[in-house]
C-alpha cells in the first residue's frame, strides 16, 4: 500500500469499509463466492446485550461455523483459508475485519472526496493474512481494534468482555501465506493453556493446514515461528 495513502491523510468520515453484499452463493457448504459474506439466516451475530451473550453468543457462533467440518474452509492443494474464517469470525460478531480491501487507485480517490463503492476486482482486491497484519498496523484503530502486547492480555480482554481477539503474523517471504486467527473466550470445556497461572497459548479457533474449532497448546506460540517476521495482537469491543 502506498504510505503517502495512510489513515492519517484521511478524515476519520472517509475512512470507508470495503465490504461486498452478501451473496446466495456464499455458503458454509460451498467453495464458491468466499470474498463476499455467507448470505445465511441461520447463523446468528454475536448477542451484544451483556457479557454473558457476547461470550456464549460466540461459542454459538463458532460451533455453528464448525470451521473442522464446513466445506468453505477446508485446505485445497493450491490454498489454506484463514482469512476466510476470520473474516466470516469478524462479520458475525459484528466487527470489521476485511477479507477485500480497497485498490490504491480507490484509496486516492476517496483521499480526494471521490464517493467509491466496493466493486470485487475493480475498486477492491482480496486482503491475505499477511496484508491485513499491515492493514492492522495502518488501520486497525480506525475500525475499533486496539493492540495488545501479550496473550495473557488478550485472552483476559475476551474472557473478561466477550470480545474479539486476532493474532496475525506476516511471512518473511513476500508472496507466501502468513497466518491469522482468531482468539476466543474460555468455556467450561475449552480452556487457554497457562503455567504459573499465566496463558502461554491462548485459546484460539482457526481454518489453516490443519483445522480447529478450539485449540491451545496444539499449535504453541505459533507466531512466533521463524516462517514470520513480524505478528500482532489486537482486540475489538
Amino acid at each position: 500500500m502506498d504510505k503517502d495513502i495512510s489513515a492519517k491523510a484521511l478524515p476519520q468520515h472517509q475512512i470507508l469499509k470495503a465490504d461486498l453484499f452478501p451473496d446466495s452463493e456464499s455458503r458454509l457448504d460451498s467453495m464458491e463466492k468466499k470474498e463476499n459474506p455467507i448470505d445465511d439466516l441461520s447463523i446468528l451475530f454475536r448477542d451484544l446485550t451483556s457479557t454473558k451473550t457476547k461470550r456464549e453468543s460466540i461459542a454459538q457462533l463458532i460451533e455453528k461455523l464448525d470451521v473442522e467440518k464446513n466445506v468453505r474452509y477446508q485446505r485445497t492443494p493450491e490454498d489454506t483459508y484463514c482469512n476466510v474464517y476470520a473474516y466470516d469470525f469478524c462479520h458475525f460478531s459484528k466487527v470489521y475485519l476485511p477479507t477485500v480491501w480497497w485498490t490504491d487507485e480507490s484509496l486516492e480517490k476517496i483521499k480526494q472526496g471521490q464517493e467509491v463503492n466496493a466493486i470485487f476486482e475493480k475498486t477492491v482486491d482480496r486482503i491475505y493474512s499477511s496484508a491485513i497484519h499491515d492493514w492492522f498496523l495502518e488501520w486497525g484503530n480506525h475500525f475499533g481494534w486496539e493492540r495488545m502486547f501479550t496473550v495473557e492480555e488478550i485472552q483476559n480482554k475476551v474472557n473478561a468482555n466477550g470480545g474479539v481477539g486476532i493474532i496475525c503474523a506476516k511471512r518473511k517471504i513476500k508472496g507466501l501465506s502468513g497466518h491469522i486467527v482468531p482468539v476466543v473466550p474460555e468455556t467450561d470445556s475449552h480452556k487457554a493453556y497457562r503455567e504459573n497461572e499465566t496463558v502461554l497459548y491462548p485459546l484460539q479457533s482457526q481454518a489453516g493446514i490443519l483445522n480447529y474449532n478450539y485449540f491451545s497448546e496444539v499449535r504453541k506460540d505459533w507466531w512466533n515461528d521463524e516462517l514470520y517476521s513480524s505478528h500482532v495482537f489486537y482486540y475489538h469491543e
